[in-house]
């Protein structure tokens, strides 16, 4: 006679809750792929805090640094709908390898020009649009391969770990960077990060190929037919284009950090380049909290979507009211953990929406109005403070930002008919 099978233990439901929110781990690849870009991104944040700093040193102008951002960024503009056609039509892992040396090869140039002071502002700007070429192929390839490490019952949880990640690295980076750049000089952030570019090589490297979910692909035909049938399918479902919407807005006008935050730091803190640092390293604390919420959360509900991007919004316009370094950390730690449950919400709801063969288009369109307008925001940014000064660009960028909302908000109650679809984006229930 067999033994009657004992209740678990509270110590055991206690760590079955604990790991719920870490249960994309379970996949070799994906905990391959999440620690190589951990180290990776740390390295990239280092480098962009070195870099704003670097043009800020050379030229002590607004206008520079927002153009340095605007032609980074210029190249997803113009190329991330085509990148999603070759993250459909490509193999990932592989693309994926492809654009990460690639970005090595733009850091170790970046390094060697700065340490040698060969650096111009021509040169800056050069490398930051090679660097954005590349991005307009390897964001919309790395969002449409996370579906073929864990497949689509772990995708919620996957995204929310990548963000967990995303932004400890935002912690690590900034607070390394800031030191090393006291120390040893912005060269060094650079040299750093190029070696930081082997870790995520190395780890798409050892990956197994078996155990990677076969994904339909979409038929061969030509990229501008396959294009016309991504933009066909995002513009007759209304979830989609809601979404569209209040990306488009938020990505423009308000995740302009990259701009913004040295701004803020120089001329409304009066503050060097700590202070930066630890603005962008509450951010990322923010961020990671929320990141967290969501890995065991794991509901892209559209109220979620609206309210988290309101809270945003009103947390942006509080940024222009202060001139405390204390205050303004503490709101960007607040505007991380809004900003994560914006952007982890939206993207797992247009994931889970998307049919797979249509996937890597549809992510293109998120990073072309995510990533892809940020050369609109930092130009405007650039030219707004260099005119009228750093306060009013916040509150103009956090205006456009509130437009959005509200126009992506009419037309989701314009559109939906009945009860939204929640139960068919839900991911795995929780722990008992």
């Amino acid at each position: 006679m067999c033994p009657a099978p004992t209740a678990p233990s509270a110590q055991a439901r206690r760590l079955g809750a604990f790991t719920f929110g870490f249960r994309s781990f379970a996949n070799r690849n994906y905990r391959l792929f999440w620690f190589g870009q951990l180290v990776s991104l740390a390295g990239t944040w280092m480098q962009d805090v070195a870099l704003s700093w670097l043009v800020l040193t050379l030229t002590d102008s607004p206008l520079a640094l927002g153009l340095t951002m605007t032609i980074r960024f210029l190249p997803a503009l113009f190329f991330s709908l085509y990148g999603g056609v070759l993250a459909d039509r490509l193999p990932k892992r592989r693309t994926l390898l492809a654009t990460q040396t690639l970005q090595l090869v733009v850091a170790l140039a970046l390094a060697v020009l700065t340490s040698t002071d060969l650096i111009t502002v021509g040169l800056i700007y050069g490398l930051a649009g090679l660097r954005g070429l590349v991005d307009a192929i390897d964001l919309p390839t790395r969002q449409a391969f996370l579906p073929e490490m864990v497949g689509t019952d772990r995708l919620s949880n996957a995204i929310a770990l990548n963000s967990t990640q995303f932004n400890a690295a935002r912690i690590v980076g900034p607070a390394v960077g800031a030191a090393v750049i006291s120390t040893l000089g912005i060269a060094a952030c650079f040299y750093l990060n190029t070696v930081s570019f082997l870790g995520v090589i190395v780890a798409l490297a050892a990956m197994r190929i078996g155990d990677l979910l076969p994904v339909a692909r979409p038929p061969r035909d030509r990229a501008l037919r396959q294009l016309r049938d991504g933009l066909r399918y995002a513009r007759s479902t209304p979830d989609v284009v809601m979404i569209l919407i209040v990306v488009g807005a938020i990505g423009t006008f308000g995740y302009n950090f990259h701009t913004l935050l040295p701004l803020i730091t120089k001329y409304l803190l009066g503050a060097d380049a700590s202070s930066l640092a630890l603005l962008t390293t509450a951010m990322g604390a923010g961020s990671l909290v929320s990141g967290l919420i969501v890995a065991y959360r794991g509901r892209p509900t559209l109220r979620l979507l609206l309210g988290s991007s309101a809270v945003f919004i009103l947390l942006f316009f509080a940024l222009s009211a202060f001139r405390s370094v204390a205050i303004a950390a503490v709101l960007m730690f607040l505007i991380g953990i809004s900003g994560v449950l914006f952007m982890t919400t939206a993207n797992t709801r247009l994931q889970l929406l998307v049919p797979d063969h249509l996937r890597g288009r549809v992510m293109g369109m998120y990073m072309l109005l995510f990533v892809g307008t940020t050369p609109i925001g930092s130009i405007l940014i650039g030219q707004v403070a260099e005119h009228l000064g750093v306060r009013p660009a916040v509150l103009s960028m956090a205006g456009l930002c509130a437009i959005g909302l509200v126009v992506g908000f009419a037309y989701a109650r314009g559109t939906r008919r009945g009860p939204a679809p929640e139960a068919a984006l839900e991911d795995e229930p929780g722990p008992a």
